[in-house]
């Protein structure tokens, strides 16, 4: 008997499913550290609202004044020419080969933005700065999803796109039926800005909400580690987080790009 390979569009989109897959799978098996059960009776009351507003100030400031800093960390014609040649090379010959090209590109940009939130995050614990640490955090955070973002050929300057990458950052730090009812909504988002366009798919989301919402997961998930990095030397424990949620975002970032890629070029 003879096996037919799969089509290269066919067999990405096969290996893709299978890491949707093991996201959802996961949904109720990820348990709250036990560090942060430890901390839970030292952390005053008041810390979470602060950190809420510190992260929703992150974003704006992020969104409004700190794009043009952030593209001259990467360089952002490179990252448009590497997509224009991977494109070219799928035009010529669309092998999983050059499919894959797209996603080694991300892989490597998301391995260098890791390496840099845990430097970062591990220095300032050791130092015993954790709530200054956050606008920090938030501009590497973006920083990853944007280089992600150019190396499937997407942007994210527009109003409709930054609430797109809002819902990429909130949507792998739910739980339960809400992470599978959010990452539904997405992959509906994404499946509309191929049939319709962005700017129609995205129109009905309100920014402030969208910003809102996410400081408030980020705040949930780290008040912990916040807290503890606050304490000079000790606060390079709650550092180490910085990069365990960065890789946690970029991986599910990266997940939906490639779909939304893939969506695009199935059409």
């Amino acid at each position: 008997m003879r096996f037919r390979r799969k089509p290269a569009r066919e067999a990405e989109w096969a290996a893709l499913k299978k890491q949707e897959d093991r996201f959802l799978l996961n949904t109720g098996k990820e348990r709250q550290p036990v560090l942060n059960r430890q901390l839970e009776r030292f952390v005053p009351d008041r810390l979470s609202s602060t950190l809420d507003l510190a992260f929703c100030k992150a974003f704006e400031l992020v969104f409004e004044k700190g794009t043009g800093v952030i593209e001259k960390t990467y360089h952002k014609e490179n990252r448009e020419m590497a997509y224009k040649v991977n494109a070219y090379a799928v035009g010529l010959k669309e092998s999983r080969k050059n499919l894959k090209a797209f996603s080694k590109n991300a892989k490597s940009s998301k391995a260098v933005n890791l390496l840099a939130s845990g430097a970062s995050g591990m220095g300032l614990g050791v130092l015993g700065i954790g709530l200054p640490d956050i606008p920090l955090f938030t501009g590497m955070i973006l920083k990853a999803i944007y280089e992600l973002a150019l190396s499937y050929g997407f942007t994210y300057d527009t109003a409709g796109e930054q609430c797109f990458i809002l819902r990429l950052i909130r949507t792998p730090l739910l739980s339960g039926e809400e992470r599978i009812m959010a990452d539904e909504g997405l992959n509906r988002m994404i499946t509309g800005s191929v049939s319709l366009s962005p700017d129609q798919a995205f129109a009905g989301l309100d920014k402030k909400e969208e910003i809102r919402l996410t400081a408030e997961a980020l705040s949930h998930e780290l008040l912990y580690m916040k807290f503890l990095q606050g304490i000079p030397v000790a606060g390079v424990i709650g550092g180490m987080y910085d990069a365990v949620y960065m890789k946690k975002i970029t991986d599910y970032a990266e997940m939906k790009y490639k779909r939304r890629f893939l969506e695009r070029i199935c059409r």
